[in-house]
């Protein structure tokens, strides 16, 4: 639950300082990916690293 909390953090602090397409896309794919993988009982630091380099990729397709 803590890397869920610190992935959150994360995720606000990237919206606050207005950062770019990539880093927000990230951030929310690796906060949702943590919050599925906790949900389902599998590796939190997994679903955060495969939904932060998902949402990478979907921000940069996307931009602002």
């Amino acid at each position: 639950m803590r890397k869920l909390a610190l992935t959150a953090a994360l995720a606000a602090a990237t919206f606050s300082l207005g950062a770019c397409a990539t880093l927000k896309g990230a951030a929310i794919g690796g906060a949702g990916g943590a919050a599925v993988a906790a949900a389902s009982g599998k590796s939190v630091e997994k679903g955060a690293a495969v939904g932060g380099v998902a949402g990478a990729v979907v921000g940069t397709a996307v931009g602002d």
